[in-house]
């Protein structure tokens, strides 16, 4: 055989590669948390979908509101006299009441969401129905005393004082009952034995909305009727 036919040695030493042609890094084993991957647990989001959603539904609720109670006092300042003579005076004392009733339809909505947490079905359903109850009571006095009112003369044509009565308090009512069909969905779901297995957004987010309007009440309250 001619030494020219003979195999040449193969070269075993890696080559070099080039500059710019490198290959790109592994993805840090630590999830992004910065911790240099030592071993912990991956850190988690703030706020998790459902909550996050609910702060920017809640953001433009509010801002809708704050446009409304901003309108009122605008109104409310300019008057020469609040509330206009010959009109009705508003039940102050019975919607103090009311007042506490939605108060504690939030505090049973805590306790069956406590429930919830320790997976007791029982008192998760009965805290929902307590809290559809109570909500349920707050509208039924709201609408009495609004047809009591309709009665004394106090109309939605009643000038800026009837306008703004009506269309505040209305707003804030038709976002309770929201709450409540929202409610009634949730206690007919946990009834039927769903959320303990662990998917339960919509019941989370009900919770939320809920003690959104509740909370918002006492503002509405006492810058209408006491003011």
């Amino acid at each position: 055989m001619s030494p020219s036919t003979v195999d040449a040695p193969v070269e075993t030493r890696p080559r070099t590669r080039p500059p710019g042609d490198r290959l790109p890094p592994l993805p840090p084993d630590d999830h992004g948390d910065g911790d240099g991957g030592d071993g912990s647990q991956p850190s988690r989001p703030l706020l998790d979908n459902v909550r996050l959603a609910m702060v920017f539904f809640l953001s433009a609720e509010t801002m809708l509101f704050g446009a409304f109670v901003s309108g009122f006092f605008v109104l409310r300042l300019a008057a020469p006299q609040w509330p206009p003579p010959l009109q009705p005076r508003l039940p102050v004392f019975v919607t103090g009441i009311n007042t506490f009733v939605l108060m504690t339809s939030s505090a049973a909505l805590i306790a069956a969401m406590a429930a919830f947490r320790n997976r007791d079905r029982t008192h998760l359903v009965r805290g929902l129905a307590l809290t559809a109850a109570l909500g349920a009571l707050f509208l039924a006095v709201q609408g009495y005393e609004w047809a009591r009112l309709v009665n004394y003369g106090l109309h939605v044509t009643s000038g800026a004082y009837g306008a703004t009565f009506y269309t505040l308090i209305g707003l804030h009512a038709a976002h309770v009952m929201g709450a409540l069909v929202w409610l009634l969905v949730a206690l007919r779901m946990a009834s039927r034995g769903r959320f303990l297995d662990g998917r339960a957004g919509a019941l989370r987010a009900c919770a939320i909305y809920w003690h959104y309007v509740v909370a918002l009440w006492p503002v509405l309250y006492v810058s209408v009727y006491l003011t």
